[in-house]
């Protein structure tokens, strides 16, 4: 499911794609003056990308070499810490909407695209985005995936929406040589209306021991749970906001195979905090609703910092970020700026983010 109902390339963003082509573009970073940021650790700079390309897939390999993808096609690449950027367009999928991207190394990444249909597909690169190869295309009409998740560069997940009463989860262990359905009989069924989200490409997440989790929406806002990398499948029902095709979990992430934390709420109310949040200190067996003080909107997308002294997280969204320093139980306001993904590397101030518009921020050090 995506949050605006379906992707749309806009046409000034396609435009550029167009004239670019398969082109590298470099760009050397300037910090901007529209950075709400402090100078602490955990304020954004954010980053002069070359593209008006709307970002949602991320991930921060290391302090060098984060790579992000998104609308028209788009994939990016730093190998500087964000010194320069190479963006370019996979060859003959300019129509797609990358919203996930899983990489290993500055030559190793998987690609996945979301959409109706034949629009969702995995693609990987082994030369450093040189080339692509097109590993798979979504069959089923009704199908469209939502995101994907890696143990290993071998190993690893790609889940979507129900089909046939059943939540499609693809499974591989080749290094995307081979996609397998997890059989329907190894998955609960699925709520009628219920779907995931391709908000930030960080519904599903995984942890090291074969733990697996993914967050959905609609009538309820459920986790499904594995512990067999992705076998089988339990789920529970969480008290986190739902009733819509517009509410539910957006994101998820896991700091140990125990303690986690799902954000999310209803993307057409970007600064409700009714039940946005909640976390787990059970593996996902039941979740606590954070009350007290929680993000402070809706939010598409939470990481867990692992550099940091205290147990830290960041929820970003469309009406901003918010910081919890506090393994999740309490979150305060960290910027304004319209962030749809967040990933952390090891390091203390690891932290990236990206969004529409060609957005890129990382977090500033002290």
């Amino acid at each position: 499911m995506n949050e605006s109902g379906h992707w749309i390339l806009g046409a000034l963003a396609a435009a550029m794609l167009a004239a670019c082509g398969d082109v590298p573009i470099y760009v050397e970073v300037e910090t901007s003056e529209l950075a709400e940021a402090s100078i602490e650790c955990g304020g954004w700079q954010l980053l002069e990308s070359g593209t008006s390309a709307s970002f949602r897939g991320l991930d921060a390999v290391d302090d060098n070499v984060v790579w992000v993808s998104g609308t028209g096609g788009t994939w990016g690449r730093t190998l500087d810490g964000g010194a320069t950027w190479q963006m370019r367009t996979v060859p003959g999928a300019e129509e797609l909407d990358f919203r996930d991207v899983d990489a290993f190394d500055a030559d190793v990444a998987y690609l996945m695209s979301a959409g109706p249909g034949a629009a969702s597909r995995i693609y990987k690169t082994v030369d450093g985005g040189d080339s692509w190869q097109l590993q798979h295309t979504n069959r089923s009409p009704q199908g469209f995936f939502d995101g994907m998740a890696f143990w290993t560069a071998d190993h690893g997940l790609v889940y979507g929406d129900p089909v046939d009463g059943f939540f499609t989860v693809l499974a591989t262990e080749d290094g995307g040589a081979t996609w397998t359905r997890v059989p329907a009989e190894a998955m609960p069924p699925s709520l009628e209306g219920e779907a995931g989200f391709a908000a930030s490409g960080s519904g599903l997440a995984v942890i090291d021991g074969g733990h697996a989790w993914f967050g959905t929406g609609g009538p309820e806002a459920r986790v499904f749970r594995s512990t067999d990398y992705g076998k089988s499948w339990t789920v529970v029902s969480t008290p986190m906001r739902g009733g819509a095709g517009s509410s539910g979990i957006f994101s998820l992430d896991f700091r140990d195979a125990l303690h986690g934390v799902a954000v999310g709420g209803d993307y057409t109310e970007s600064d409700e905090t009714t039940a946005n949040a909640a976390r787990t200190i059970d593996g996902g067996v039941t979740w606590e609703l954070i009350e007290a003080s929680p993000p402070s909107g809706y939010r598409s997308g939470v990481a867990y910092a692992p550099g940091s002294s205290t147990p830290t997280w960041i929820a970003v969204g469309t009406s901003g970020s918010d910081r919890s320093v506090d393994d999740g139980a309490s979150w305060s306001a960290l910027g304004t700026e319209n962030l749809n993904s967040v990933r952390f590397t090891d390091s203390e101030c690891g932290g990236w983010a990206a969004g529409p518009d060609g957005r890129i921020a990382r977090i500033r050090a002290p």
